[in-house]
């Protein structure tokens, strides 16, 4: 059961991105289509990366288990922390944004929600640049987030060593 509620360590980036890309799809066609009722998918799925990694994550399943598979991409290992801080952030936001809208009626408030995602997950997906990361790495300098929660990047040459 603890197994279940852990995140990877390291993260495959080409995963990472390919989960973003879906999140762009799914909060492009919440924004566009004007379909609030896509929150609940969107919310869901980041709530389950935060706490499962892609384990409880349909679209987290897909990527991992079928598209990452089918390219022929070698695997670009990043450390697991920054990541699933970014996942918690998109979580904050989606789960704010279901809220708004659906208990206090403010779907403008919720798109500018949906929007944040939309940007960082466009960022991600697209150009491999990870807001929720850089924050990560920022509070960690300023120690507000400990070096203990990410010993990886404490010392970006470690994932470059090859093993005695």
């Amino acid at each position: 059961m603890n197994e279940l509620f852990s995140f990877p360590n390291p993260v495959n980036e080409v995963s990472a991105r390919l989960v973003a890309a879906g999140v762009v799809v799914l909060c492009a066609a919440t924004l566009l289509l004007d379909q609030p009722l896509l929150l609940i998918p969107l919310a869901y799925g980041f709530v389950a990366r935060v706490l499962t990694g892609p384990t409880l994550s349909p679209w987290g399943q897909a990527v991992t288990r079928a598209l990452t598979p089918m390219l022929n991409i070698e695997a670009k290992l990043v450390p697991g922390a920054p990541k699933r801080f970014a996942q918690g952030i998109g979580a904050g936001l989606s789960v704010t944004a279901l809220v708004l809208h659906f208990a206090f009626g403010a779907a403008g408030a919720a798109d500018i929600a949906v929007g944040a995602i939309l940007v960082a997950a466009t960022l991600e997906s697209v150009l491999g640049f990870c807001l929720g990361c850089v924050l990560f790495a920022t509070l960690m300098r300023a120690r507000v987030i400990p070096e203990s929660a990410c010993e990886d990047c404490n010392d970006i040459w470690a994932r470059n060593r090859v093993p005695a």
